[in-house]
């Protein structure tokens, strides 16, 4: 068990998809805050991550245990769909006795696992919430695509909030997208208070898209399980995509599901064990 001992931590490093994370067990109690986590969190002098991740006590009857999660740069995060399949695993290790479906506390409400046969985890990541108030982005009134002035030029992105804020532009090819330009000057934008994750997406067909996140309070990253069920939430409602879609990034596959509406968006996806070690 991750927990405070004599005066150390122990962690576990673990990634989904390339996205990579620090696990620490707080359910006995443990003390984090910006400046621990941004030294965990350095690539050159900490362990190296894009995410630190606590694994909770459950607060609600249904839940088999909570998470919370801190950027790279120190800050907050409401959701973190490859992390939450960290923590999954994370647990199913720790308890074999888990059953195949179970639920988790996350910071933006419960979000219900799926074990899956080969290995990887199922997560049903809420539904999309496209009204400008709840993502927050602050415009006029809500619409399919939104316009505005980023880095001298104009750019149209879709909007939408899976528990923390997305934007999408679509690129012709993600070869020559300014993911570090374009994605840190829309972050910045006064219309995006709470900051924004920039999804970079080119479509291949109408059941596949590759996919480039610049990540609030972490950059870009080599995949962004939130980020793709953004994406694809964001294309179904534009009637660019099906509703069953196998999102690429540079760390992996994603396989996102819409199937109404009024459901859930569903994804699944891969976990490995990296490393356990001391800090």
């Amino acid at each position: 068990m991750s927990q405070p001992v004599a005066g150390a931590l122990r962690f576990t490093k673990m990634h989904g998809a390339g996205n990579d994370f620090v696990l620490i067990d707080c359910r006995a109690g443990c003390v984090i805050d910006a400046a621990l986590v941004r030294a965990m969190a350095d690539r050159h002098r900490g362990v190296g991550c894009d995410q630190l991740i606590t694994i909770e006590t459950a607060h609600s009857n249904a839940a088999v245990a909570g998470y919370r999660i801190w950027n790279s740069d120190g800050s907050s995060a409401q959701q973190c769909g490859n992390g939450a399949r960290c923590v999954a695993a994370w647990l199913r290790r720790e308890r074999s006795d888990l059953p195949r479906h179970f639920v988790l506390d996350s910071p933006a409400g419960a979000v219900a696992v799926e074990t899956l046969d080969n290995g990887n985890y199922a997560l049903h990541m809420g539904r999309p919430e496209f009204r400008p108030a709840r993502i927050p982005l602050r415009v006029d009134a809500e619409a399919a695509s939104y316009t505005i002035n980023v880095a001298g030029e104009t750019v149209r992105f879709g909007a939408v909030s899976m528990g923390n804020p997305h934007a999408l532009i679509e690129m012709d090819a993600l070869d020559d997208a300014s993911v570090q330009r374009l994605g840190a000057a829309l972050q910045a934008r006064p219309e995006f208070p709470d900051g924004v994750n920039v999804g970079f997406v080119q479509l291949r067909s109408r059941t596949a898209i590759a996919l480039r996140v610049y990540e609030r309070g972490v950059g870009e990253t080599l995949a962004c399980g939130s980020g793709a069920c953004a994406a694809v939430a964001i294309l179904v409602r534009a009637g660019r995509v099906d509703r069953r879609v196998r999102v690429s990034l540079a760390g992996g596959d994603l396989d996102i599901e819409w199937p109404d509406d009024a459901a859930p968006v569903r994804m699944a996806g891969p976990t490995a064990f990296v490393f356990e070690g001391v800090w």
